[in-house]
């Protein structure tokens, strides 16, 4: 059965403990017919290949989109449909985004580089036991114990290096396009609150694809696709119920002239709707939008309070329909 790099980790770190190194080497040799000092194929130098490819793909692609956000006048079959002052202020806070993603993601890009390059997760694995609490690291001889530690860990540390580009993208440019209305409170709070859900979902998560791990032969694939459909189908049916109102306030659309329109709509698509709801998303943004979500003959649609304020009737069962 192949071995999972946590489980070689795991080992070689208890074998050197115990001085039995070269057994434990020996048996890796005959389980995985790899010598665990052979270089083998260049894995680091392929991964970095193509990450680098990928990021010079999408560089390319976006600076395509560039030149056509910057162009002096929108697309013939749209100037009559908004405004000149519209179109450039749609266009500045387009460039303003492109500028962000790009910086953004150039740091992204070399701290993953830097991460795979020299080896920071490995070490990090490594590390875990000897930096943790005593109360803590009795328990990381476990492999499931260790690894569910471990990303919470790295969950926590990439919540911290990507608050400052969060912060920014709120607080400035959003704010400079008059966009944001969450208040640094609010910010923090939604923070807090993620995390705290982080640290209740993911252990169960991360334990159980471990586990199928440890134990799984040539099914793996299947028992995982398993796993995680069914993963899926919980945050599915929970979510609209305990984790979205935690963040926000949603009410049953009231009965006027736009709910008829939209159950009109749904009835002409054959769509199952069973519940219409409207959420105060303008307590974060000045954006509109809507989505759908359910299953089989249960489906439910949620609109921004904001795009119910800014559009006529006809343009939100348009955007619902765009959506469809």
């Amino acid at each position: 059965m192949p071995l999972s790099m946590h489980t070689v980790l795991f080992w070689q770190e208890q074998a050197r403990r115990t001085g039995h190194l070269p057994l434990l080497q020996h048996h890796i040799r005959t389980m995985t017919s790899l010598a665990v000092d052979s270089p083998g194929l260049p894995y680091l130098e392929l991964v970095v290949s193509f990450v680098l490819l990928v990021n010079v793909l999408h560089t390319y692609l976006d600076v395509r989109q560039l030149k056509a956000i910057k162009l002096p006048n929108p697309p013939a079959q749209l100037q009559g449909l908004f405004s000149k002052d519209l179109y450039l202020q749609s266009q500045a806070y387009s460039i303003d985004k492109w500028w962000f993603g790009l910086y953004h993601g150039i740091y992204s890009l070399a701290e993953t580089l830097a991460v795979l390059w020299f080896g920071v997760l490995p070490w990090a694995w490594q590390q875990l036991p000897k930096v943790a609490p005593a109360a803590v690291a009795k328990f990381l001889d476990n492999e499931i114990l260790h690894t569910i530690a471990f990303v919470l860990v790295i969950s926590l540390v990439g919540t911290i290096t990507q608050l400052p580009w969060s912060l920014y993208s709120t607080f400035v440019i959003e704010e400079r396009h008059g966009f944001n209305k969450q208040t640094l409170g609010l910010f923090i709070m939604d923070t807090l609150k993620s995390l705290l859900l982080g640290l209740v979902f993911m252990p169960p998560l991360i334990g159980g694809f471990t586990w199928i791990l440890q134990r799984a032969g040539p099914w793996v694939p299947i028992q995982l696709w398993a796993f995680f459909l069914v993963v899926a189908l919980f945050f599915m049916t929970i979510y609209p119920v305990v984790i979205a109102p935690l963040f926000n306030k949603f009410e049953t659309l009231p009965e006027g002239t736009l709910r008829t329109k939209i159950e009109e709509l749904a009835g002409s698509l054959k769509f199952p709707l069973k519940k219409l709801y409207s959420m105060d998303g303008s307590q974060r943004s000045a954006h509109s939008n809507a989505y759908m979500y359910g299953f089989f003959n249960n489906k439910r649609i949620v609109l921004y309070d904001t795009l119910i304020k800014e559009c006529s009737d006809e343009q939100v069962v348009a955007v619902l329909a765009h959506g469809r």
